[in-house]
């Protein structure tokens, strides 16, 4: 299979993994999705049992709804884009503080088939993982190939990898299962 395919059963094993560690940790996830719409948030809800982990998902697909509903500035927007480090990291955070949720997760990205430029081409992904018990939200962005589903099916199965390292990492330092 080649890198750029990512199949339903993938999505669904990585969104049973990270469910079955949200409940060992007793928390519970966000999610903030602007080049998905909700995918990731539809993979996680797709593990019967989710109700116990899964707190809530905000599609934040305009520069709007990034700004009202998980408080990403307007000042963050305008100097760097919707698709930046800086972005993704106030949309986790933001995510974090309005839903009371203990991880979350955050994406933008230019998912195609236009919109890229040399900067950013087709492909770039920004992403952000959010946990109460961290000072900062983990940033990292990736640049993907294929089509815009090929696109978007690789940023929820890097999403859902990057919550499962978190939760590995929580688990690893004994943070689990403790009220905040």
């Amino acid at each position: 299979m080649p890198a750029s395919s990512v199949a339903d059963a993938d999505l669904y094993e990585l969104a049973e993994r990270a469910g079955q560690a949200l409940r060992a940790a007793g928390w519970r996830i966000a999610t903030v999705e602007s080049c998905t719409a909700g995918w990731i948030a539809k993979a996680l809800t797709d593990v019967p049992g989710s109700s116990q982990w899964f707190e809530c998902g905000y599609v934040t697909y305009s520069n709007a709804a990034k700004m009202r509903d998980v408080g990403v500035s307007p000042q963050t927007l305008a100097a760097h884009g919707a698709v930046s480090e800086a972005t993704v990291r106030e949309m986790a955070q933001g995510a974090l503080r309005t839903s009371g949720a203990e991880l979350a997760v955050a994406v933008s990205g230019i998912a195609g088939p236009d919109g890229g430029t040399p900067e950013k081409p087709v492909g770039t992904v920004w992403f952000a993982v959010a946990a109460w018990t961290r000072r900062e939200p983990e940033c990292v962005v990736r640049r993907f190939s294929g089509d815009r589903e090929a696109v978007r099916r690789q940023t929820v199965a890097h999403a859902l990898r990057l919550a499962l390292s978190t939760l590995g990492e929580v688990a690893d330092e004994g943070g689990g299962a403790g009220a905040r």
